[in-house]
């Protein structure tokens, strides 16, 4: 019989199955190569963790909580992020597939986007006050009644914010990244 507790652990190269991970906390554990795709994340709570090169495709996480985790390289392609324990979030993601992701209504300030694919994201009613999209492809990704406060989109590219609908005081733009705050009024801008 395992712990429901487990820590400082690694593991490399594990399929998942779908009840093997459910309600256990995981601290300062590393996953390498992991497939989660058949996962059942109920009642799972991760906390320092760092996950390198793991699928996530399609998986049902709700009723995840993630502190602190890190994501390197993960594919979460049609992830519902929506239905994670929202108490507290902290996990950020570096060279990682979010297209089709869901985020809708969650509070993710400060949270980090590094060298993502985020295309067709919702961030729907989301806090993304102080967040960081650092080279991130945000091609149709929606951001209706999101809070972007604050948020650093200079180095990102290939978005479509509407200022009338999103919170974007003091967030950061590159100049030709202005071009993406104004395709709904249909101008023709030149350099």
């Amino acid at each position: 019989m395992t712990s429901d507790f487990i820590y400082d652990k690694e593991y490399k190269n594990n399929i998942f199955s779908a009840y093997e991970i459910q309600l256990k906390e995981f601290e300062n554990c590393t996953f390498i190569n992991c497939d989660f795709t058949q996962a059942n994340f109920s009642g799972t709570l991760f906390i320092d963790c760092t996950f390198y090169e793991c699928n996530f495709k399609e998986a049902k996480i709700g009723h995840v909580g993630f502190r602190n985790a890190l994501f390197n390289h993960c594919n979460f392609t049609s992830v519902n992020f929506a239905m994670t324990d929202q108490m507290i979030h902290e996990f950020h993601f570096n060279t990682c597939l979010l297209d089709y992701a869901q985020f809708y209504a969650l509070k993710l300030k400060k949270i980090t986007f590094t060298n993502c694919s985020m295309v067709s994201v919702d961030f729907m009613q989301t806090d993304l006050s102080e967040a960081l999209f650092d080279n991130c492809n945000l091609r149709m990704t929606v951001f209706t009644d999101a809070n972007c406060e604050k948020a650093d989109f200079y180095t990102s590219y290939d978005f479509n914010i509407d200022p009338e609908k999103t919170k974007l005081k003091r967030a950061i733009f590159s100049s030709e990244g202005i071009k993406g705050l104004l395709t709904k009024y249909n101008l023709v801008i030149k350099d």
